[in-house]
This record gives structure tokens, C-alpha cells and sequence, in this order.
């Protein structure tokens, strides 16, 4: 594993700019989800009106959520890539709505495409946090550059339709921190300046591999960016519990203690007040 020496520096600027709102990083942030799909894992079809996604937006907003990540493509295992037309008429008009309502949030858009990401952008959002990390649109890096917004990239073996078909490391750990420092000299040479690393439970990755990242993610902080965690209600949790999504709550906090024991900074979940619970808990722990 090649890293350099400015790669291996220690994250100490825990303040990201969020085109001038700055998130302070230095107490562990909540982003709720909210997927405007029919067929994500655990919420697909549950908000299928504007009115439903500004109820749902408001509810976390009130339960302290620090920023809303909105998503048009399901990433379930074995999700299609949908029509780039077709994502962008999901979530770009609730977007916009959200910024007209709550002027204060701080809104991530999940995506892959430059396309929807600069659309996005252009309506009001913050944040573009992408599961490919760059790879499936080389134009995306570029495009965030441009609107000079953090950049959450995330680790993934294979896409989303077949990922989880036989994932396979000579060593999980390395290999993620390898794909990062490649990633973030490309994401740096682009001229993007707050980037945010999502090791990817779940993504390409078999129960073990999820286990080990967990436990090990205290080493991804030597990359010198913020650290963010998304576990939430995942088949990591579930399937250790022999239960499912919907019973998973429980299991989904006992990780997310875990992995701001370990350093995450940003939590994404589906539950922000439960979440927001663990945070306060965790910071609470750690000044005493």
C-alpha cells in the first residue's frame, strides 16, 4: 500500500464549507435519508408525493438533523441503473422545494451523474456524496470542482446490480485505504477541496468484510478527511440479528456507536433521533 506523506497527515481541519455553511465536524454530524424510490431496501415507495418528502424532511429537520441526503436511484443489492431522465424528474423538484421551505438545511443529493449532480447543484443543494466515487461519470469530479461543494465518495467493488455476487479481498482494509488515496489525488488534482470517505458497508462486501471495516475504520482517519458511516438498517445488521430491516433499529445504533467510538464523523441514517441520541451519548464519553 503506496500512500503519500500528505495523505498520511492526521484530519485536523474538522470544519467543511457547504457553499458558506460551514459544518463543524469536530461533534459528529447526522445526514437523514430520504429516497425518493420505489425499490430502496428499506424505504423504497414510502414518500410518493412532494407532500410526503417536505413531512419527512421537516420531521428530521426537528429531530436535529444536520443535513438531508437525497437520493433518486436505488444502490439496493442488485438495483438497475435507472434512465438519467428518469432520476433527475425524482428528486430535482423536491429539491427545490426543500430549499424553499427550509432555507437553512443543508442538502446532499445522492448520485452518480454529472448531470444530476450540476442540476442539483443548481437548485440549491450543498453536497453531492457518490457511491462510485467518480468512476462511473469521469465528469462528475470536475462538475463538484466547479461548484466548489464537499464531495462524499464512496468505496465499491463491482456496481450495485452485482456487487454483493461474490465480493472477494486479499485484504479488505488495505485495499479500501488504497482505492482512497487514488481517489482523493484524483478528487485533489481536480481542485475539490472537502472530501468525505465512505468505506461502504454493504457495497461489495461480505459480512466479515463489513466487521472488519467497522473495527478498523479508526485507520481511515489517517487520510486526512472526515470520516462517513452508513450502516443504517443494513443486512450487516440484520442478518447478524436474524431479523430484517424494520427490526433493525436496535442493531443500527449499537454500529453507529461503534463507529464514532472509531472515529466516523457523519452518521447517515434513517432514524436521526436515535442517531442524534448516539452522538450525544458517544461526545458526552469521550469528555469525561
Amino acid at each position: 500500500m503506496i500512500i503519500s506523506e500528505v495523505q498520511l497527515r492526521f484530519f485536523t481541519n474538522m470544519t467543511i464549507n457547504c457553499r458558506g455553511k460551514l459544518l463543524d465536524l469536530s461533534v459528529p454530524k447526522v445526514m437523514g435519508i430520504l429516497n425518493i424510490t420505489p425499490d430502496s431496501f428499506y424505504d423504497g415507495g414510502k414518500l410518493t408525493s412532494e407532500e410526503k418528502v417536505l413531512a419527512q424532511a421537516e420531521k428530521m429537520l426537528n429531530e436535529g438533523a444536520d443535513m438531508l441526503d437525497i437520493g433518486g436511484m436505488s444502490s439496493r443489492p442488485g438495483a438497475e441503473i435507472i434512465p438519467e431522465d428518469e432520476e433527475l424528474s425524482r428528486v430535482l423538484q423536491h429539491i427545490k422545494n426543500i430549499v424553499k421551505k427550509f432555507p437553512a438545511a443543508i442538502i446532499s443529493v445522492d448520485t452518480i451523474r454529472a448531470k444530476v449532480a450540476d442540476e442539483s447543484l443548481k437548485a440549491g443543494a450543498h453536497i453531492i456524496n457518490d457511491i462510485s466515487a467518480g468512476r462511473f461519470d469521469e465528469a462528475i469530479i470536475p462538475t463538484v470542482a466547479k461548484h466548489k461543494v464537499p464531495f462524499v465518495i464512496m468505496h465499491m467493488q463491482g456496481l450495485p446490480n452485482n456487487m454483493q455476487q461474490n465480493p472477494q479481498y486479499q485484504n479488505v482494509t488495505t485495499e479500501v485505504m488504497d482505492f482512497f488515496a487514488e481517489r482523493i489525488a484524483a478528487c485533489r488534482k481536480a481542485g475539490i477541496s472537502d472530501l468525505i470517505l465512505d468505506v461502504g458497508f454493504g457495497f461489495g462486501k461480505t459480512l466479515e468484510h463489513n466487521y472488519t471495516l467497522l473495527r478498523n475504520l479508526k485507520y481511515f482517519s489517517n487520510l486526512n478527511s472526515p470520516i462517513l458511516t452508513g450502516v443504517s438498517r443494513k443486512g450487516m445488521i440484520y442478518k447478524t440479528l436474524g431479523t430484517n430491516a424494520e427490526q433493525a433499529l436496535n442493531g443500527t445504533t449499537v454500529a453507529n456507536t461503534i463507529a464514532l467510538m472509531n472515529g466516523a464523523q457523519i452518521l447517515r441514517v434513517h432514524d436521526v433521533k436515535e442517531a442524534k441520541e448516539v452522538v450525544k451519548i458517544v461526545a458526552t464519553y469521550n469528555h469525561q
